[in-house]
């Protein structure tokens, strides 16, 4: 017998009503015999009976002392279930598959709460710690008893499909927007094998993947789940069938390759970038509209993020075809040379670092004649002008490697280089002998006496300002004065009339400090 067993327990409990809400009741909580113990025709009624007792949800935020006794009879009651799926043949009947979806449901299904990090690029995930679940203890086994449920041997899709629908499957996906990386772990998981048993929802899955990639990109800019909704696509695009659907390409042009102007890409780059990859590999006539879209998408002034698309952009390079290569060779090697120019050494240092690739190498060699006349600009000033010593020694490097390749084109560059400084030189001298004579002609002509005129006049205007100057000056100074004098006279009016006057009002005005006394004496305070 379980400890405790039969004893009935009446307690407050939040449930799970069917629309999503929740409520708040009574419900009897049973401290239920063990599966081991029971005899086997009872096990299927107590099994189910768990699970519905499991459907119960406790606090764990507001108060997480409370209740102490049943949240351990809950989470033994869910770990003795997670061990009998796992251990036992035959225990998942048609019976079991609704009460187990329900419980799931229940757990989990719930509205997030706000996120408490700061969104895009503020976002670190190196400094910035997850808001973890508080329901955990629970959630986790919910989560790893479903997922045994999905593995076992038992589980007919065929009959799981009536309660794992699109619905459920919406509901899934918004989980993914959770906080706590565990919670998404598990989810991805499931996720995935959701999609690998229900072929019916395959489509349906990958059309509410794509509607929250186009909302996250277009809309938010925030959302928790892109690695791990990616690293779920990168396995379900690695199982592609040949030749490539179009729906499947237009998901890398209009998905794939928009991810990678969001601020946030660091968090799920790595991820992004194997899907990228694996499409490559399926198909490499997609090579030129994927290398075209990344220098559309190129950062200019965030430098860790062009690192990023430097590495993606060798992985990519790694797979390439030498047909599509020569395709793009030029568009991407200007971009390369604008990087080894770049201030930041870590730009520069990492497109450098193509050179040490053998296979890029090889791809340049074969291509030197029109690579070369690229590059050498870039190289050949950066190797006397950057900053970083480090820098001079990797271009020394790129450029002997160039020298190796074809002499006689590398001599012929730098003469070309040579000509093209001498050139510019003699440019810029030309410029400047063309403004002397433009401005000598400039002083020749006719209406130069018109512009003289005009500074004559401007110069007249500024002397009369000047003189107005004073004259207000002048005019102040004798009104300050006054006020002065009227100040000693203490008379605040002159009259005019002759009619008797009011003592009352002659006490009032003589009691009445004009405003003027207050600016008077803080001017002359000053």
């Amino acid at each position: 017998m379980h400890p405790g067993h039969g004893q009935v327990i009446i307690l407050v409990v939040i449930l799970c009503h069917k629309r999503g809400s929740r409520i708040k009741t009574k419900k009897r909580f049973h401290a239920l015999l063990s599966l081991s113990d029971a005899p086997p025709h009872e096990r299927e009624e107590l099994f189910i009976q768990k699970l519905r007792q499991c459907c119960v949800l406790f606090d764990f935020i507001s108060d997480p002392l409370s209740d102490l006794k049943f949240k351990e009879v809950k989470r033994a009651g869910l770990n003795e279930m997670v061990e009998y799926i796992t251990h036992n043949r035959d225990v998942i009947t048609e019976a079991i598959y609704p009460e187990a979806v329900i419980m799931f449901s229940v757990n989990l299904f719930r509205t997030l709460p706000p996120s408490s990090n700061p969104t895009g690029a503020e976002f670190d995930p190196e400094e910035d710690e997850p808001t973890l679940e508080a329901a955990w203890p629970h959630l986790q086994l919910v989560y790893e008893f479903f997922l045994r449920f999905l593995e076992s041997p038992d589980f007919q899709p065929n009959v799981a499909k009536k309660y794992i629908d699109q619905k459920f499957v919406l509901s899934l996906l918004d989980l993914f927007d959770s906080e706590d990386p565990r919670e998404r772990d598990f989810l991805k998981t499931i996720l995935h094998r959701i999609y690998g048993k229900f072929l019916g929802l395959r489509a349906y899955v990958r059309r509410q993947i794509n509607n929250i990639f186009y909302r996250f990109i277009y809309e938010t800019e925030h959302h928790n789940g892109i690695a791990e909704l990616l690293e779920i696509l990168g396995s379900i695009i690695n199982g592609f069938a040949l030749p490539l659907k179009e729906e499947h390409k237009m998901f890398l042009i209009r998905v794939l390759l928009p991810l990678h102007k969001v601020k946030s890409l660091s968090v799920y780059h790595p991820q992004l970038a194997y899907c990228v990859v694996q499409f490559l590999e399926k198909d490499s006539s997609l090579t030129e509209p994927v290398i075209m879209g990344l220098l559309k998408f190129w950062p200019k002034t965030h430098s860790p993020k062009e690192v990023m698309f430097l590495n993606e952009l060798e992985e990519i390079l790694d797979v390439i075809e030498p047909s599509e290569f020569v395709k793009v060779m030029e568009p991407l090697f200007r971009q390369l040379a604008k990087c080894v120019s770049s201030p930041h050494f870590q730009v520069a240092e990492r497109a450098l670092y193509y050179w040490n690739n053998e296979y890029i190498m090889s791809l340049i060699s074969d291509n030197a004649a029109k690579i070369l006349p690229i590059m050498f600009p870039a190289l050949y000033k950066n190797s006397k002008s950057h900053w970083n010593k480090t820098i001079h020694g990797l271009i020394y490097n790129a450029l002997k490697l160039f020298m190796e390749m074809n002499q006689k084109l590398f001599d012929d560059c730098t003469q070309q280089y040579k000509a093209e400084k001498q050139k510019g030189r003699f440019r810029m001298k030309e410029r400047v002998e063309m403004w002397q004579k433009i401005e000598e002609l400039a002083r020749l002509n006719p209406q130069v006496m018109v512009k003289n005129h005009m500074e004559w006049t401007t110069s007249m205007l500024e002397l009369s300002t000047c003189f107005l100057g004073f004259f207000l000056e002048e005019m102040l100074a004798r009104h300050r004065a006054m006020l002065k004098d009227i100040k000693k006279e203490k008379v605040l009016l002159h009259r005019k009339s002759e009619l008797p006057q009011d003592v009352y009002t002659i006490k009032a005005l003589e009691a009445h400090k004009r405003a003027e006394e207050f600016l008077t004496s803080s001017q002359e305070a000053l």
